[in-house]
């Protein structure tokens, strides 16, 4: 195999390809977006959703040295989830107003915003504090609704992130090695392709889909 040296990234020695492969995926894009965004060490961040890019969003929060909140609507199960992948608060959004309780805890710097849906979006806005920003990674067409009198007023801003460059995706496997941020994982035989894709598409998976190489 041929590549580009400026294409190509260094596996840490600590990580195998297994743990690897979704970081340079799910893990590169909240590492980038968390890493480029205006929140500083100390800062209340949120990671709305704690699915297959929130459980590594709130890893990378908390090592950052972010006060993090969780949110997410499946209840205590979650909820215990969330507090051992770092989260400091969590929001049950089946049962509370989250830009409320953001609010109460006196307003988030940034909103990852990982659920897909513009009304998560828009819901997220309401929990910010003056300046803050929400950024969303949720691919979706839904439209998202927002307030020109709380952009404009509240300063406040949306953004989005996709993913990242090789050197980011260098930089999301040195700092996932140096701080033990890892994926929750499950692998299949690469002949077994076809079921793990229908396991992913129907949302039974916790939370990533690896394909080993017999």
């Amino acid at each position: 195999m041929i590549a580009k040296a400026s294409g190509v990234i260094a596996v840490p020695d600590d990580l195998s390809s297994v743990d690897a492969a979704p970081l340079l995926c799910a893990g590169l894009t909240t590492f980038s977006a968390l890493r480029n965004s205006p929140a500083k060490a100390g800062d209340l961040v949120a990671v709305f959703g704690v699915g297959g890019l929130g459980h590594l969003g709130v890893q990378y929060a908390r090592h950052m040295g972010f006060e993090v909140v969780a949110i997410d609507r499946c209840g205590e199960g979650r909820a215990e989830l969330a507090k051992k992948l770092g989260a400091h608060h969590y929001i049950d959004s089946s049962t509370a107003d989250v830009a409320e309780a953001l609010q109460a805890l006196g307003g988030a710097q940034v909103v990852l915003a990982t659920a897909s849906g513009g009304k998560a979006v828009a819901a997220a806005l309401g929990g910010l504090r003056r300046g803050g920003k929400v950024i969303s990674l949720g691919a979706t067409d839904e439209p998202i609704e927002l307030s020109a009198f709380d952009l404009l007023f509240k300063q406040l801003g949306v953004d989005g992130a996709l993913t990242g460059t090789s050197a980011a995706g260098d930089a999301t496997l040195r700092f996932s090695a140096m701080s033990d941020v890892a994926a929750m994982i499950e692998t299949m035989p690469l002949e077994r392709a076809a079921e793990a894709y229908a396991k992913m598409m129907s949302g039974k998976a916790r939370f990533r889909m690896v394909l080993t190489m017999s």
